[in-house]
């Protein structure tokens, strides 16, 4: 058992590792070649940054575990607002006030809303990936218009640097950085499969329960390190839009690619209860962005506490 828990956290450490490496990497070769700041923002990190989550799900469609695959979207989910949120805010005030946040939370709950009828019938087709992955095409053009429309918008060109910190310049350690996510991802993902699958046998619980906790908040770490970094820089406003954007991202992007290369079948246990939990989550975030709210102490504390009493009622 020791053993099956050392995999899982090599794997999730080489798919961070890895997913760092592939977003820095294609991050410096856009450089080089031109790419605007705004592209790259709104493709490149948006789609690498989920990079792991992709992985993961795919790789367990594939093998069959359907609910380490749904079980990984809907817990990163629920621990983006409740984790990602609530655990800054015990250090200082997390403030909902980027520009644009309103309508890309009515966004989140409108297709948080369409993943549910999804699920709710026990499959998610080849078809209902497909509409989920021209959901997500439809909003990055749609982000990159308004963006483009309303100028003053925009950030500086290296405000990105602040979420993934510095990219190589040279063309070989270009080659070397995506090379080396390129490879680093799959075999992470594998890695973590393999170990989440022998712990769940372990214990006796479904894999669907291992997606939902231990996978899903390992694959939140990125979003949790951004979110503590924006809120002890005093923008906690852009790890709010980050907790948006990657709920977004993980039902249209990481659910869409992977049902269109294998069909999913529902566990039961998301469908009566954990979608639910879902659901109220991203109404509470949505709330939070829509009034510009402000997350202190009281709440980050209750955020943290309602998270570790999911956890727990999952096992």
């Amino acid at each position: 058992m020791i053993f099956s828990f050392l995999v899982l956290i090599a794997g999730l450490v080489l798919l961070l590792l890895a997913g760092d490496y592939l977003v820095k990497g294609a991050v410096g070769l856009a450089e080089q070649l031109g790419i605007s700041p705004l592209v790259i923002g709104l493709t490149i990190i948006a789609f690498g940054t989920s990079a792991p989550e992709l992985f993961i799900s795919v790789e367990a469609a594939i093998g069959g575990s359907s609910g380490i695959s749904i079980g990984n979207v809907v817990g990163s989910n629920i621990a983006n607002v409740l984790l990602v949120i609530g655990l800054p805010a015990l250090f200082g005030p997390v403030v909902a006030n980027e520009h644009g946040i309103r309508r890309n939370s009515v966004f989140m709950v409108v297709l948080t809303l369409v993943f549910l009828t999804m699920l709710f019938d026990g499959t998610i087709s080849r078809f209902e990936g497909g509409i989920l992955f021209a959901t997500i095409v439809a909003f990055v053009v749609w982000q990159f218009v308004s963006a483009q429309v309303e100028r003053r918008r925009l950030e500086p060109a290296d405000d990105y640097h602040d979420e993934i910190g510095m990219t190589p310049k040279d063309w070989m350690r270009i080659g070397y950085y995506i090379v080396g996510g390129m490879i680093g991802l799959p075999l992470g993902a594998h890695l973590t499969i393999t170990g989440a699958l022998d712990i769940a046998q372990g214990f006796g619980v479904s894999d669907t329960a291992i997606g939902l906790t231990i996978v899903a908040i390992g694959t939140s770490l990125p979003e949790l390190a951004t979110s503590f970094m924006a809120t002890l820089r005093g923008r906690s406003a852009v790890a709010v839009g980050n907790v948006i954007g990657s709920n977004i991202f993980n039902i249209a992007c990481i659910m869409g690619v992977t049902a269109l290369i294998v069909p999913l079948d529902v566990p039961s246990r998301v469908i009566s209860i954990d979608m639910w939990v879902m659901l109220a989550t991203t109404v509470v975030m949505a709330v939070f962005a829509m009034a510009h709210l402000t997350a202190r102490k009281m709440l980050g504390l209750t955020m943290t506490g309602t998270f570790a009493a999911y956890v727990i009622s999952v096992f």
